[in-house]
Formats: C-alpha cells, sequence, structure tokens
C-alpha cells in the first residue's frame, strides 16, 4: 500500500451537497415547453432490458426538433448525438442509435426509448428541445443494476495501468467501474484494501472496517481516494462491474488441470466462464457453491450465497479466490457458462 499520508478520505456527503447544489442552480429558470423531470430523475434497470428516458412536452407545438445526446463526463464538450427528431421522422446516430428510437406513446411525448441495454449506456442523457431560440433541456440519469469486484492481474497486485485495467475488465464481461458504483457497492459491503483504477482515471478503495494495513483504524469507514492519477505511468488494481448476463453458470465436479477444464466445458455445449459471468451468477441467481473451480482468466475462485464454516471461514457472501495457480500442476473443478 502507499503511504497513509498520501490518502484522503472520502466525505460522501460532499457528493451529495454538490448534487443538490448543482439541481438547485440549474433549476431555477422554469422550463416553458418541457415538462421538469423529477428532482434526481434516475432510471435503474439491468443489461440486455429495454428503458425508457422520460421527456415530455408541456404544449403541442407546430414545428421543433428534439435531439437525444448521452452526456460524456470524461470529455467535456463532446456530444453524443443518439437520435434527432422533427416531429414525424427520425434519424439515429453513433453506436446508440440502431437501439434507439421515441416511444411517441401520445402527441406530447418525446421519451427516448434504448433496446438491448449494455453495460457502457449508463450514464447522463440529455432531451433537447430546439424551438427557435428559446431551447431547452432536461437530463435523465440511467443505471444499470450490476455487481461491482475487484480485479488484478495474474503478475500480482499494481500491475495495470489505466488501459490495461480497461481491457482486463472487458475481457471479463466488465467494464471499469464508475464511482457511483464503486460507493454503492460499499454501502452493500464490499470491503478492499488494495486501491484500483475507476473509469475516470482516478484511483480508489472501499473500505467498511478501518485497519492498520488499510490507511489506518483511526479513518472512519468510506473511499478512500489516491485522486487523478497518471494513465500510463501509474500501476493499480481495477474495479470492473457486471450485470446480469444471459446465459447461466454451472459447475462441473471433477479434478481438471486449466486444459482439461476448458475442455470440458466444451464438450457440454459451454464455455469457461469469465469473472464477470461468475459474479453476476453469485449476485443475481444466488449461485452458491463451495467448490473451486477454473475460470478462462487462469483464476480460481467458487461463489458463496450462505457463508458457513467450512466455505473460506468469511462472514460475507462473496466470490471466493485462490488467485492463479499453476494451470497444468493443479487440479481443480470448472465454473462454465452457456
Amino acid at each position: 500500500m502507499q503511504p497513509a499520508a498520501a490518502l484522503a478520505l472520502v466525505v460522501t456527503c460532499f457528493t451529495w451537497t454538490s448534487a443538490l447544489l448543482q439541481h438547485r442552480q440549474t433549476a431555477h429558470k422554469r422550463l416553458q415547453y418541457l415538462l421538469e423531470p423529477p428532482v434526481y430523475a434516475e432510471i435503474l434497470v439491468r443489461r440486455g432490458a429495454s428503458v425508457t428516458l422520460p421527456c415530455l412536452l408541456q404544449n403541442k407545438l407546430t414545428s421543433y426538433k428534439v435531439k437525444w445526446t448521452k452526456l460524456e463526463p470524461l470529455s467535456p464538450g463532446v456530444e453524443n448525438i443518439i437520435l434527432i427528431s422533427n416531429g414525424l421522422a427520425q434519424k439515429g446516430y453513433g453506436p446508440l442509435g440502431p437501439r434507439a428510437s421515441l416511444r411517441r406513446a401520445h402527441a406530447l411525448d418525446v421519451s427516448l426509448r434504448i433496446a438491448g441495454l449494455q453495460l457502457a449506456d449508463e450514464g447522463r442523457y440529455r432531451c433537447e428541445l430546439i424551438n427557435g431560440i428559446e431551447d431547452e433541456s432536461v437530463e435523465i440519469t440511467l443505471r444499470i443494476e450490476g455487481v461491482v469486484f475487484p480485479y488484478q492481474s495474474e503478475k500480482g497486485h499494481y500491475k495495470f495501468t489505466y488501459r490495461d485495467a480497461k481491457e482486463a475488465c472487458e475481457s471479463q464481461d466488465a467494464t471499469l467501474a464508475t464511482y457511483h458504483q464503486l460507493f454503492k457497492a460499499w454501502t452493500e459491503g464490499l470491503d478492499w484494501c488494495n486501491a484500483g483504477w475507476l473509469n475516470d482515471g482516478t484511483v480508489h478503495y472501499p473500505i467498511i472496517h478501518p485497519r492498520e494495513p488499510c490507511g489506518g483504524k483511526e479513518l472512519l469507514p468510506g473511499i478512500r481516494s489516491y485522486g487523478p492519477r497518471d494513465k500510463t505511468r501509474d500501476y493499480f488494481d481495477a474495479f470492473c462491474f457486471t450485470s446480469i448476463t444471459k446465459g447461466k453458470v454451472f459447475f462441473i465436479s471433477e479434478k481438471l488441470s486449466f486444459t482439461e477444464a476448458v475442455r470440458s466445458c466444451e464438450a457440454r455445449g459451454a464455455q469457461l466462464a469469465r469473472v464477470g459471468q461468475l459474479y453476476s451468477a453469485w449476485h443475481f441467481q444466488n449461485l452458491d457453491r463451495c467448490d473451486a473451480g477454473w475460470l478462462v482468466d487462469g483464476s480460481v475462485r467458487f461463489p458463496i450465497a450462505t457463508p458457513r464454516g467450512r466455505c473460506g471461514g468469511l462472514q460475507e457472501p462473496g466470490v471466493r479466490n485462490f488467485g492463479f495457480p499453476n494451470k497444468s500442476q493443479t487440479l481443480f473443478g470448472a465454473y462454465c457458462y452457456q
């Protein structure tokens, strides 16, 4: 770990206060043509589902355009257009365009429908009414329901640059987690003493039980922060985020080398599971097995939904990790994804 003096405890109430002040500052301008969304308008859905982001006109207009965009906090000023409509025709743009359409439930409805939600779809969306010189807009936050898990390189702790961490998460059916996702995971019990990259290029780790190796006992529980780090020169672990999957994870109870585990899954019409798929099965389907098994990255893990003494000894549910054993000389079962 880096010296405790370099750490700063993130006081989460500051985030809430900042959000409240920002809302009050932006809400003072009364909308004339669009309906004001609820305070902290936020929609929570699972990956693969369809969602509607509400945007409604107050009155029927004779001539107008509606533009939906996805805001990119990592690239201020960048406008990712999703859809533009003049009330009659509509056209989609970018990677979201083919999955996006206006709901048009009635004449005042310009809500955006997105089908087949993906992990990368989480974020803030803007509905902009273009009506001459009196343009107006409202914003909606889309959250993907999921689970955060810490991830390290098979070479050991603190081996990922930012790009390495991003690619590592993607290879395990996940994305780099956002601060919001990490904070939510902390409120649900995530306690981890190794710092990891988040998607905005900052580095953090969540602590439920303060202790000496993790910043010191004198600090309160919370999200410890190293702040923004050099994406090419600094090395840390990663915090990955995944959601529900379409398939299922099952276990093969045999003594297998890594290569044999790959073949055994393939013989059953499946693939050796990714880490994100195992976490998804544990989180959403309560997968509970006290048997260690290979995963596709060469790690060995097992999911515990109901903690008991002989299954890792920990009191909290979670996915237990045996690390990265020798692939040819150690034998375990296999977790397959189908």
